[in-house]
């Protein structure tokens, strides 16, 4: 009987021993290539005066604003590129921060298709280009990272995108103020190719 224990206590181990050698599954290659791109460039793009005061001023404009209100603000934002009337896109990409941050697309030599930076609720603050919504506050990119009090950068799938057939990514992160209290969400969709 003890030697059957003492089997046991053996293949138990050995099984422990395999199972901490058998690697974790692995992350894509353009997984750490993304992170440290987003790091080393895109996040001191976002710790700006700039940034930060559009942001906290959208902050205390919208701080008690619905989930409704936000979904009729997002519908009518999607509703205006559905039918070409661009009033609050418009509003959007005469902002400041939106130029500043197509400026930084500009000179990024194709490897950031899109940027944007939103509020603590995830409606846009400023964006490079059109976005394909207002309302950012229901999507992975803001779950993953402001709702879920993660300091990580959210590194989505990558995509071939039809138009361009490059390879891109979506990378968000929490963005804090300087007193480190989070504020919003920055987005970039990264071509992959590019970097």
């Amino acid at each position: 009987m003890a030697r059957w224990g003492h089997i046991a206590v053996m293949t138990t181990g050995l099984a422990a021993c395999l199972l901490a050698l058998h690697p974790a599954r692995a992350e894509p290659a353009y997984i750490p290539l993304v992170r440290d791109y987003v790091e080393q460039r895109v996040r001191p793009m976002v710790e700006t005066p700039l940034v930060l005061k559009a942001i906290a001023e959208q902050n205390a404009e919208f701080g008690d604003v619905s989930e409704k209100d936000m979904r009729v603000l997002d519908k009518t934002y999607r509703s205006e590129i559905d039918h070409h009337h661009l009033h609050m896109v418009k509003l959007l990409l005469d902002k400041s921060v939106s130029h500043y941050l197509k400026i930084r697309q500009d000179a990024s030599q194709g490897a950031i298709v899109e940027f944007f930076v939103t509020d603590i609720h995830g409606l846009n603050v400023g964006q490079s280009v059109i976005t394909a919504d207002y309302w950012q506050g229901d999507e992975e990119k803001y779950l993953r990272t402001f709702a879920s009090g993660s300091p990580d950068i959210f590194i989505d799938r990558a995509e071939r995108n039809e138009s361009t057939q490059m390879l891109e990514t979506q990378a968000s992160f929490v963005v804090m103020d300087d007193e480190a209290r989070p504020i919003g969400v920055a987005t970039v969709t990264i071509a992959i190719d590019a970097l």
